[in-house]
């Protein structure tokens, strides 16, 4: 079966994902570029006995090198093998959009034009003529809807089709002075019989058609073209004729660079295109995007409006999670009970039971919590809305230092501190980037949400919970907006940068793509439950379980000897009764002295010291230093350590939220949330932002940074709350 590679190009908000989506359904496969932390979706399917691979490229306005999107998607066309490109562009944004299309004329590479959202179009009044489209571009246009599914199997024909003929000359045309200029480089060469440069430049993978693409490379002074050249007999005097050249260039354009020239060309010749290839009929009214952003952008109800959409998201996310959480905690505690009944070895049940189901288990109940948080904010974005927000808070986020563009990457930390780092390329200013960096740990991801629904369940009113979530993530984005000024005006001095930022149209985002996000986020979360977080679990069972003190476990079954023999002797129900409970308080106390004398236990007791002030146990201290590494891992050290028994009945099989309230202090569960707040991100996550920031000494900084604030803060509200309870 003969295979094709499809690789898609077009400017963001064009539904590039939506049609990659439409196309290839579930298929899709999310991986990094090679040497890059940048993501790109690849999806193969099977079309009329082709095997159609595409692959994603990031989204981008230009192929300038301006921005690192920019330079990952001219890399990858300039140097990567493939078939066709298939450029994606808004059909209620043409002109725009055809900027990108005419520079990717001039790669020389098989290509193929979707305008999509034509269904979009068509309700704004807009036609485009994609014959004429395609005549002036050489390229195949199709009019297609990725959310009606519109031509898709039409623009799979064609891409067959451009695939397997031949590689046609680009119809790029420039503006007359710019072509009397390369013909007189052209002829020049031509007369001096430079063919061999032809050869010459397919040495340096340079790609051309003719002695026209030559001149017009040297002419946009190509550092490629001119390296190659450079120490050739021809050089010194074509360089002459070229200087020539462009200096005639400067004289008839006004200008004096020639990437200006160029790239002002490009634009010309995009309006030329779409104005010879679309019709607009004025709609009689507003249409939807002005009707919906007269109210969403309000300057009097744009905020507060977004305010109470993130608190009824909240809201929504600890009312309808609870439910599942219930079963998935009852059920896992069956299965743990059931496992302990039916395997007769008590080492095996008890690591079994209390280690590997009792700590996976408390991390896998918080799954719907996550999932519809997650599936909200992928509701925000796909609309559209996000973006106007980033708008909203512009102003708002200037008097703290940071870009109106911050707000995407801050917002992406809600869901993973990963993907929020490496968002931050959309900023352009170092310092804008740093400061950005810096201050999305502040920003709860969802990794932190089990942690808080666990303390606010068992310390909180049902009633409340979501008010009380609400105002953590409010909290701690406020912090990281006052640390955000801190770091402004001493580390990350510099002058602001303007706010350009792109409105996309509102529309509903399709099922399959809320779907295709929400169970990648699923099974990522089940992923890491199912391995890391389940090793973790292993590990801190086996932590508490040695070494083993003979000693110890000889003096607590003697002391239980004794108090069975009373029992069997004793008559009085009454004094049997005491007897029993003094069974069960040994039982406490031995597994208590037995933990803390464990691996484990010592590690705590070493580290506890410096939590004393918060009043925080050995318990929290180690599980704090497991959230390190992932901050899940917090909930598996608990339900692994909380249900080794030492502060409840071995009968009594309580929820670890109850557990919790039950030998925890209000003041020293409201410092542990805030210390879970403001520390350092997982160490997957450090490893990023080292990346993003450039070295590892910026996660010292970083580590240090947060340690500081987290501690300050989780200390005042310690004894703030000391003095309130």
């Amino acid at each position: 079966m003969e295979s094709i590679t499809i690789v898609l190009v077009g400017q963001p908000n064009v539904g590039k994902s939506s049609l990659m989506n439409k196309i290839c359904g579930t298929h899709i496969k999310v991986g990094n570029f090679t040497g890059v932390t940048v993501e790109k979706s690849e999806a193969t399917i099977i079309h009329k006995g082709y095997e159609l691979k595409f692959i994603d490229l990031p989204g981008t306005y230009s192929l300038n090198e301006y921005s690192f999107e920019e330079r990952i998607t001219k890399s990858f066309l300039e140097n990567e093998k493939y078939d066709v490109i298939l450029n994606i562009s808004d059909s209620t944004n043409l002109e725009r959009c055809l900027f990108l299309t005419t520079q990717l004329l001039e790669i020389h590479s098989k290509m193929c034009l979707a305008l999509n959202m034509s269904d979009e179009a068509k309700k704004e009044g807009i036609s485009i003529d994609t014959k004429c489209l395609g005549g002036i571009l050489g390229v195949e246009c199709v009019n297609v809807s990725a959310f009606s599914g519109e031509n898709l199997s039409l623009l799979l024909d064609k891409l067959i089709e451009v695939s397997l003929q031949p590689l046609k000359p680009s119809k790029r045309v420039y503006a007359s002075f710019l072509e009397d200029e390369i013909d007189k480089i052209q002829n020049f060469l031509a007369q001096k019989h430079f063919d061999e440069i032809e050869s010459l430049m397919r040495t340096h993978s340079v790609m051309f058609f003719s002695l026209r693409d030559v001149a017009l490379r040297l002419l946009m002074q190509d550092n490629t073209i001119a390296q190659a050249l450079h120490d050739k007999g021809c050089w010194g005097e074509l360089s002459a004729q070229v200087q020539k050249s462009i200096e005639n260039i400067y004289r008839q354009s006004h200008d004096k660079n020639m990437k200006d020239i160029f790239l002002n060309d490009a634009l010309g010749f995009a309006k030329g295109a779409a104005l010879e290839s679309m019709t607009i009929k004025a709609p009689k009214h507003k249409n939807k995007t002005q009707k919906i952003d007269s109210v969403l952008l309000n300057k009097y109800l744009g905020i507060p409006i977004f305010l109470f959409l993130m608190w009824l998201l909240f809201q929504i996310t600890f009312y309808l999670g609870e439910f599942p959480k219930v079963w998935i905690e009852e059920g896992m505690d069956m299965f743990g009970e059931w496992v302990e009944e039916i395997i007769p070895n008590d080492f095996l049940a008890s690591l079994l039971s209390g280690g590997i189901i009792a700590g996976v288990g408390a991390v896998l109940s918080f799954l719907p919590h996550i999932l519809i948080l997650f599936f909200g904010i992928v509701l925000l974005e796909g609309t559209g809305y996000m973006s106007r927000v980033a708008f909203l808070l512009d102003g708002f986020f200037h008097k703290f230092g940071l870009h109106g563009k911050s707000f995407i990457p801050l917002v992406t930390g809600f869901g993973c501190s990963v993907p929020a780092y490496m968002s931050t390329r959309m900023l352009k200013n170092r310092n804008d980037r740093m400061l950005t960096l810096f201050i999305i740990n502040f920003m709860s991801c969802g990794a932190r949400l089990p942690v808080y629904t666990l303390f606010i369940g068992a310390f909180f009113t049902p009633e409340s919970a979501g008010n009380i979530l609400y105002m953590i993530y409010i909290f701690g984005a406020l912090v990281g907006l006052c640390m955000a000024k801190i770091l402004k005006l001493t580390a990350f001095k510099g002058d602001d940068e303007p706010f350009v930022m792109e409105m996309p149209k509102y529309r509903f985002p399709s099922l399959n793509l809320i779907t295709f996000s929400v169970w990648q986020k699923a099974t990522s979360y089940i992923k890491k439950a199912g391995t890391f977080i389940l090793i973790a679990s292993v590990v801190i069972w086996i932590g508490t379980q040695f070494p083993k003190n003979e000693a110890l476990e000889e003096a607590y079954l003697q002391s239980v000897e004794v108090l069975e023999s009373q029992i069997s002797e004793s008559k009085n129900q009454e004094e049997i009764d005491t007897l029993e409970e003094q069974i069960l308080q040994e039982n406490r106390l031995f597994q208590s002295q037995r933990v803390e004398q464990s691996y484990l236990g010592r590690i705590g007791t070493f580290i506890q010291p410096i939590f004393a002030p918060m009043d925080f146990d050995w318990k929290f201290s180690v599980s704090l230093l497991n959230g390190l590494l992932a901050k899940e891992t917090i909930i598996s050290a608990m339900g692994v350590l909380y249900a080794l028994g030492d502060d409840i009945d071995e009968d009594n099989d309580l929820p670890l939220r109850e557990v919790l309230a039950q030998s925890v202090s209000v003041p020293t569960a409201i410092a542990f949330i805030l210390f879970i707040m403001f520390y350092n991100p997982c160490f997957a996550a450090s490893i990023v932002f080292g990346k993003e920031a450039g070295g590892k000494r910026y996660i010292l900084y970083l580590f240090l940074f947060t340690s500081i604030v987290s501690y300050v803060f989780a200390f005042l509200g310690y004894k703030i709350t000391s003095l309130i309870v």
